[in-house]
């Protein structure tokens, strides 16, 4: 990708990032391969300072300070002028679903529907725009967003869509939707039983449509596996749109061992230049192919983490409640799977390199999975196992976090998506602990903040916002969602960043622009640290550079 030039802005009107071939050569100055100056550059090292240029060679940082101390050491092959503008450390996603997203880029893009109706419509142009797909999907929909606030039911789907498997996901991921063709093709009837997850029945005993969790399973023996050649083009394009945000490594949370394949062999190819670190799903078969492998380490990409469901999700009742929710009082979720299997798994992760990673979003869900985890780990506090979501703590359970030495890994705009209606799930006394991301972090120490895309944007920035102002886009509520457990803007900085990669044991590599690290780093026009809350989410990322290298340029 072209950089900047000199000559394309006249007048030195201070282009950002212009790129100077330097010519002579300092008999004593050190070779490198980039010099950047005269930027507002925050490090996120331990002390959080703040310089004006760095170097980098090799694809690393290997000298941070005063701009005039680094052109008399340094000699580069190219040497940018930051504009002033502001440089951060790659943003890292602690927690997202990037493989999911991509492959859900094909489907029908339901988020931020306001009815069934609208849904539908959007479901009919994606069918008018691809008439011979084998299925027809959709991504995103949340009936909490819709007036009844009640889920759908198949009936629409049925008479618009009768020969074609049609399956619709809630925004979660924890909930779906199908026709009758689908559930014929799965061999799903009003007979069907499963434990761990909801087959949606009417009063009178009829199939709805609806697989909450565990039964969304059903339909893996039916549901269409498509080819690396067919995901490619997707997860390229994936790509970009997290570039194009300033995202640089990202958490993928739950893969199968073909799909960490596809994207190991999409780096080696570089074509895929973001990093990752794989939560591989915990399948029995999964666990045995890596316990036996061990931990993976390349220079984009990190295996070391198992990822393990406890419960679903809140906006679904899925989430595992110690009491009933306060608007169904006579459901309180379920675990998706046993106390014995969960406790067997841990004694096996505890024996072995792997962290365990434990989606846990109820008050008892997170009770069970922070005792298993104490009883398992027997004092090693630097296994930095990790609670993902860490949504409804009791206060007796949230100094487990620290006594056990727990990773709390949350994302901040699910606090400030969820806050409409969260309290009607909960009530108020359950609320006060949910969400709970200060409370978190004086207990653990850090934080490590993701988004879940594509459950929400993959903005990191949004998260950010919510983080320090607790509100949404439309910076409602003004005086923020329960401010008290807002963090610092320098906090959630860390989050992002070195904080996100401490949680993945790579705070050695990423994470911060010091000596020694990956030289990942991102330039925005906004000063993240100082302006307006208001003015957060507008912020805009300018380029995004990998290994010193540019892979992302707004122009």
């Amino acid at each position: 990708m072209a950089l900047f030039s000199a000559t394309t802005f006249p007048k030195l009107a201070a282009p950002l990032l212009a790129l100077t071939l330097l010519s002579g050569c300092a008999a004593k100055r050190e070779a490198v391969d980039l010099l950047v100056t005269n930027a507002t550059v925050y490090t996120v090292d331990s002390t959080f300072s703040k310089v004006e240029a760095f170097a980098v060679k090799d694809g690393k940082f290997v000298a941070v300070g005063p701009a005039a101390e680094l052109k008399g050491k340094y000699q580069a092959k190219q040497e940018v002028d930051g504009g002033g503008k502001f440089i951060y450390p790659g943003f890292y996603d602690a927690h997202c679903h990037f493989y999911r997203y991509a492959v859900g880029l094909a489907g029908a893009d339901l988020v931020g529907t306001k009815s069934w109706a609208q849904v539908i419509e959007r479901l009919q142009e994606t069918r008018r725009k691809y008439p011979k797909a084998r299925w027809l999907t959709g991504w995103g929909w949340d009936q909490n967003d819709w007036p009844n606030k009640q889920f759908p039911t198949k009936d629409t789907l049925d008479r618009l869509f009768p020969d074609v498997p049609v399956y619709i996901t809630r925004v979660d991921g924890h909930a779906g939707l199908a026709n009758q063709k689908l559930l014929d093709q799965a061999g799903i009837t009003a007979r069907t039983s499963i434990s761990g997850g909801v087959i949606g029945r009417d009063a009178q005993g009829r199939l709805t449509g609806l697989l909450v969790d565990k039964a969304q399973g059903l339909l893996g023996s039916v549901y269409p596996v498509t080819t690396a050649a067919e995901d490619t083009p997707l997860l390229m394009q994936a790509q970009q749109n997290c570039l194009a945000v300033g995202l640089t490594s990202l958490a993928e949370a739950g893969l199968e061992k073909m799909d960490i394949d596809i994207l190991d062999s999409l780096q080696r190819l570089n074509q895929l230049h973001l990093r990752f670190n794989a939560m591989v799903r915990a399948s029995p078969e999964n666990v045995a192919y890596y316990l036996k492998k061990g931990p993976v380490q390349t220079d984009r990409l990190t295996v070391n983490s198992f990822k393990v469901m406890a419960d679903g999700a809140l906006g679904s009742r899925g989430a595992c409640l110690l009491h009933p929710y306060t608007d169904k009082s006579r459901e309180t979720g379920f675990l998706i799977q046993t106390v014995p299997e969960y406790r067997a798994l841990a004694r096996q992760l505890a024996a072995s390199k792997f962290q365990m990673n434990t989606h846990a979003i109820g008050d008892s869900a997170n009770r069970i999975i922070l005792n298993i985890y104490g009883e398992a780990l027997k004092g090693q506090k630097d296994r930095r196992w990790r609670i993902e979501h860490a949504q409804v703590i009791t206060p007796a359970d949230m100094p487990k976090f620290g006594q056990f030495g727990i990773v709390p890994s949350v994302q901040p705009t699910h606090a400030t998506s969820d806050m409409y209606w969260a309290g009607e799930r909960l009530g108020a006394e359950r609320l006060k602990t949910a969400y709970a991301y200060k409370e978190l972090l004086n207990q653990y120490g850090q934080l490590a903040l993701g988004s879940d895309f594509p459950v929400e944007n993959i903005n990191p920035l949004f998260g950010f916002h919510s983080a320090v102002a607790r509100q949404d886009a439309k910076n409602f509520p003004a005086a923020g969602f329960q401010m008290e457990n807002a963090i610092s803007r320098p906090d959630a900085l860390r989050g992002m960043t070195t904080w996100a990669a401490h949680a993945a044991f790579e705070e050695k590599r990423k994470g911060q622009i010091k000596p020694g690290m990956l030289a990942d780093f991102v330039v925005l026009d906004t000063d993240l640290l100082t302006a307006p809350k208001e003015k957060l989410r507008n912020s805009h990322v300018l380029q995004t550079w990998i290994g010193g290298q540019l892979v992302f340029d707004k122009k």
